[in-house]
This record gives C-alpha cells, structure tokens and sequence, in this order.
C-alpha cells in the first residue's frame, strides 16, 4: 500500500500574511498585538486590586472574543556575551580587562546552571470575513479588486477592535502594539521552530 506523505505546507494553517495581517485557512483573518508587562508583584495592595479590578472591567466590556498567547523562550544570552567580548578586545586598561573577564566568566556560569526564561506577551484578535483572502495566487483584476476591498474592510474592523483593546489595556498600564509583517512572520517562524534560539522580535513601529 503506497503512503503518501504530507507537505509541511499542509499542517500550517496560515493562507498568507499581508500588511501584518494573517488570513487563515478557515476564512478567518488576525491581527496579533505585542503587550508590555507590569510588575505586578512590587504594586501595593491597593494597586494590584486596582489593576484587577481594571482587567476584569476590560474583559467585561469586550464584545468580540480574543486569544491571549504567552511566548516563554530561554534567554539567548549569546548576543550579550559576544558585546562583551569585543568590549574586552578592545579595552586598553589592564585592570579593566580583567573585571570584564571576571564578569563574562560570571554571566556565563551563572546562566549555564540558571534556567532564565523571557516571556513575551500577543493578544490575537479575530474576525471572520466569511470568504478566502489569497493575495499569493494570481487572480483577474476583478477578483483582484473584490479580494483587496474585503480585506480592506476586514482591517478596518480589525484596527477598530484593536483600538479598543489599547484603551482597555492602557486603563491597567499595559501597553500593545501591532505587529508588522516582518514580526508576524518571524513570530510564527519561531512557534514551528521552537529549538530555533535566534533573535528576538523587533518592533519596526
């Protein structure tokens, strides 16, 4: 009996990504926004039922539903080590040169028996077309042009929940921006590639 593989292809369920807008497979598109995070446990008591008492007011008040995803990576503290390296190379003070090797030595065996971990923090927000997006497939002008004012409009809805989401999120300190393309990509890049320990994601915005 033949058995026939899959491409990798077919297990993604992203259809494309256009102007940092992800449209998926089940007619759906998303827009993914990057939120700060607070230091909840150095609030005061007051502070912290106030910063509750803000989110639950903000869930309350959501009319559409959303995903909140938590991105938890060990620290790549190779970058790091690698400015400090080339701080000592070109550092001229013997006794500096010196602290800096203590240092790096210090940095890295505290990191090698530490399990540091960074978390960043995406609010996913939907909306359901009820059509296929595929601006990757060549298609007549009028298809072309129908394709375009749907997404157009399914951004618009997207960047008014977004809007709502900011406001309600900034009422407890939190801040969010939307992710660009280039960041969407490479934050679906690193959730199929976990082992990938390469850069971090920079904001273009």
């Amino acid at each position: 009996m033949a058995i026939h593989s899959k491409a990798s292809q077919d297990f993604v369920p992203i259809e494309d990504i256009h102007d940092g807008v992800v449209i998926l497979k089940d007619k759906s598109m998303k827009m993914i926004l990057m939120a700060s995070s607070i230091n909840f446990a150095l609030k005061s008591q007051e502070e912290q039922i106030g910063i509750i008492m803000q989110f639950q007011n903000f869930l309350n008040s959501l009319e559409f539903t959303t995903q909140i995803y938590i991105q938890s990576r060990r620290l790549d503290i190779k970058p790091y080590l690698a400015l400090l390296q080339s701080r000592l190379s070109a550092e001229i003070s013997d006794l500096m040169r010196v602290q800096i090797q203590e240092y790096i030595e210090f940095v890295r065996s505290f990191t090698d028996n530490s399990n540091i971990m960074s978390k960043t923090f995406f609010i996913v927000i939907p909306y359901y077309p009820g059509a296929t997006l595929n601006f990757s497939k060549k298609q007549d002008k009028k298809k072309e042009d129908s394709i375009l004012e749907r997404f157009e409009e399914g951004k618009s809805q997207l960047e008014q929940r977004s809007h709502i989401i900011k406001q309600g999120l900034a009422r407890c300190g939190v801040r969010v921006v939307p992710l660009g393309t280039e960041e969407v990509v490479e934050l679906f890049y690193k959730i199929f590639n976990p082992s990938d320990t390469g850069r971090g994601i920079k904001l273009t915005k």
